[in-house]
């Protein structure tokens, strides 16, 4: 069984996930480490999330890999050629070890994401954004 919550400190916990928990794991500590100031939490639907000036990626837990996903990705750069996908938006990369996780291009796809937010931020308001600042306010 799957597991996430958050902790204290609002950041997501993760727990159970055999042999993707090292997947996980190192997804969340590459984004928290390359996007200063950004916001990780569980999404309505249960997904880790991350957001820095609107939402920016997330991950999903699945038996043989991690699926990584930009929420924006269809207009990011993508020399290395990693993302998949062919809808309006999101792409998407699947991780199925920690290496993979650490190739430049996977840092570089953050980045780029980050940086399309900070330019040009998302508009709408994404489900359970109110809900997240409320709480953010009250700490």
């Amino acid at each position: 069984m799957l597991g996430f919550a958050l902790s204290d400190d609002g950041g997501v916990v993760i727990s159970d996930l055999g042999e993707a928990n090292g997947v996980a794991k190192a997804v969340r500590a590459l984004v928290n480490r390359t996007v200063k100031g950004g916001e990780e939490y569980v999404n309505p639907w249960k997904i880790p999330s991350f957001d820095s000036n609107g939402p920016l990626c997330c991950f999903m837990v699945g038996k043989e890999h991690v699926t990584f996903a930009f929420l924006r990705g269809a207009a990011l750069p993508d020399p290395e050629k990693l993302l998949e996908g062919t809808g309006k938006s999101v792409r998407h990369l699947k991780l199925r070890c920690v290496p993979d996780v650490k190739r430049p291009g996977v840092k570089k796809l953050i980045l780029e994401a980050a940086k399309l937010n900070k330019k040009d931020p998302p508009s709408g308001m994404m489900v359970g954004m109110e809900k997240r600042k409320g709480k953010a306010k009250k700490r």
